[in-house]
């Protein structure tokens, strides 16, 4: 296993500046409004030569436990005890705070390797400025800015020396890793649909903030799980997103921005649906940009629990889908309380069959039987007059199925009998929920006959 470096300090102070810049890509959102972070963030780094785990965290607050900064802090003091290293960031430019004392001396009492980082120590004062935070008792302080990407080759010789020395590679050679590729997995829904819970309940631990304030969740964050029915899921609980005209700010224009980002990413998608509010226009519009981008869709159907009319909601939500969302026809609804667990052993096993299916290859003999079938049963219009003539269809490829269909003026088929084509092959090979693209094919004719 790679050693767990973990990123604490005070709001505002540049954590997920400098996260981004050690990680040496923009993963985390970073903005000038202080606690944008809230949940802890991983990512694999390499400093110094060493392949190591980097964490960031919540700023760390002085609240009470059932606040949302007390949740935060809750949250950044389960990452410090999983921590090998600690990097404690102060703002320079700032100066030491009361807030930078106290968490200093808790990070003392922890007994933990701890590098104490003064950002933002930039240009000709920097070092003077960060010069002061020796009085925390932490030793040297390290002056960069994360920002300008100064003082970064000094912190990463910290890191290394504090670390020591890594094994050798015949040492971790056989560590028990299982090498398989992890299923990517998004969550998404409408706010205070109960993303974060879910995830919480799924891994079996409080990972995630969660509490009945909306919008808890700002950045998308990737958990590693081994799920004991199918193996290991990379899950990515993402911020809320609400109708675009809603939209307004631009720390919330960046949260939706790493949602569609998360979501493009994931190779299937969990739309979470609150079953008290049932499924409107904004989670048909999420279920519909899932399948513009050709990934599979389950929905959870959250707070199941607390439904009193079950036959009707569920129907209900049954008629929105036949009426609204054709192009994922006969899409998995699993019936679920995040909350108490029910429910909740059907969700992976449905999320392994769409996955199963967005791989399905269907051979070619098959697939052209079908195809011959389809079109006696139906054979494509005139189009203007003119006659088309549908040869033969090849499977291009998967992750989602992709029908290519070869003919004279296959091109010119109108949209009802693509329709009709994609829809008979669905229910030729049973392929519920998972979008279905078909390529049509114009093949020339040196005649230009006409029939």
């Amino acid at each position: 296993m790679h050693p767990t470096v973990v990123i604490l300090g005070r709001p505002n102070v540049g954590k997920s500046t400098l996260f981004n810049r050690l990680a040496q890509r923009k993963i985390a959102i970073v903005d000038d409004t202080p606690g944008v972070t809230r949940d802890r963030k991983e990512a694999p780094a390499r400093i110094a030569g060493r392949d190591v785990t980097l964490v960031d965290t919540a700023g760390l607050e002085e609240a009470p436990p059932d606040t949302v900064a007390g949740r935060m802090r809750n949250s950044s003091e389960a990452a410090l005890r999983a921590a090998d290293l600690v990097l404690f960031v102060i703002d320079a430019r700032a100066g030491l705070m009361p807030a930078d004392r106290a968490f200093a001396a808790w990070l003392r009492r922890a007994s933990l390797p701890v590098l104490l980082i003064a950002n933002k120590a930039e240009g000709r004062g920097g070092m003077a400025a960060a010069m002061e935070a020796f009085e925390l008792g932490l030793g040297t302080p390290i002056a960069v800015s994360a920002e300008h990407n100064e003082g970064l080759g000094a912190l990463h010789e910290a890191v290394a020396e504090a670390l020591g020395e890594a094994p050798d590679e015949d040492e971790d050679e056989d560590t028990g890793d299982d090498p398989e590729r992890p299923l990517r997995l998004a969550i998404v829904g409408r706010p205070n649909a109960g993303k974060s819970t879910l995830l919480n309940a799924l891994i079996g631990q409080e990972r995630m903030i969660t509490g009945p304030e909306p919008g808890l969740t700002r950045d998308s964050v990737a958990v590693q799980w081994r799920d004991p029915t199918g193996g290991l899921v990379r899950l990515v609980d993402t911020a809320g997103m609400r109708k675009k005209a809603r939209i307004e700010e631009k720390l919330e224009q960046m949260s939706v921005a790493s949602t569609l980002g998360a979501l493009k990413e994931a190779e299937l998608v969990l739309l979470v649906v609150d079953a008290l509010l049932g499924m409107d226009e904004q989670d048909l519009r999420i279920a519909r940009l899932a399948e513009r981008e050709g990934r599979a869709v389950v929905i959870a159907f959250n707070k199941w629990d607390a439904v009193e009319e079950r036959t009707a909601t569920r129907q209900k939500l049954d008629d929105v889908l036949t009426a609204s969302l054709a192009q994922l026809k006969g899409i998995a609804v699993v019936p679920l309380s995040a909350q108490t667990g029910r429910g909740l052993d059907k969700l992976m096993p449905a999320v392994r069959a769409a996955y199963a299916l967005w791989n399905r290859r269907i051979p070619t003999g098959e697939l052209n039987r079908w195809f011959e079938n389809a079109l006696a049963r139906h054979p494509p219009p005139a189009v203007s007059g003119r006659r088309v003539k549908l040869r033969y269809a090849t499977m291009t490829k998967a992750r989602p199925p992709t029908i290519t269909v070869f003919g004279t003026r296959a091109e010119e088929i109108p949209e009802e009998y693509r329709r009709y084509l994609v829809n008979s092959f669905r229910e030729a090979f049973t392929m519920p929920g998972v979008p279905v693209r078909l390529q049509l094919r114009g093949t020339s004719n040196p005649y230009h006959e006409k029939d």
